[in-house]
């Protein structure tokens, strides 16, 4: 599915540069006439130079929104000297098809679901004292936090019908492992 575009209108600049010019005039009046037609001068070639501040802030500002949003984005256009924002968020892929009633889920491993071995990276914020607890109960099985969070996320996405039989036949009973030859 392509990802949907959300255009923001373009914004003006001038308006934060203007403000800036104010602040300046403000500042120079306490100086007196001199320094109140020095800032006046100064503040027409600093306009530009303003601008590019600006620009640069957004630019910096639209990167760090997008690392959060993986895998969307936020991009600054300029049109005409001016920016606007353009935001890309990722389609919704619609939900799997529920398993028939006599189809046995798949076994939660480590290993990718997809058939051609492909994987997915995505971004998974928690709790500190969740990803400790995460992590722990990782290293008490011996596996990285990607390998169990997969497999907690296998098991978790099993239809509610099939854990239902697998909690029945398992319950009443203690596992038992029995390792040799039988002759």
């Amino acid at each position: 599915m392509a990802p949907s575009r959300c255009h923001y209108g373009v914004m003006d600049l001038t308006v934060f540069v203007d403000r800036v010019r104010q602040e300046l005039a403000v500042a120079a009046e306490a100086g007196g006439p001199d320094a109140a037609a020095l800032a006046e001068r100064l503040t027409a070639p600093l306009a530009s130079a303003l601008q590019l501040v600006l620009l640069e802030a957004l630019s910096r500002a639209a990167d760090e929104i997008t690392r959060d949003l993986a895998p969307g984005s936020v991009e600054v256009r300029l049109r005409g000297g001016e920016p606007s924002f353009a935001v890309s968020v990722p389609a919704v892929e619609p939900a799997a098809p529920p398993m028939a009633p006599n189809e046995a889920p798949p076994e939660p491993d480590d290993t990718p679901v997809d058939a051609d071995g492909a994987t997915a990276r995505i971004n998974f914020r928690v709790p500190e004292a969740l990803k400790a607890r995460i992590e722990q109960a990782a290293a008490m099985q011996g596996r990285s936090v990607n390998a169990w969070l997969t497999r907690a996320a296998s098991a978790a996405l099993r239809t509610p019908s099939q854990t239902a039989t697998n909690e029945k036949s398992t319950l009443g009973r203690t596992k038992q492992h029995v390792t040799g030859w039988v002759s």
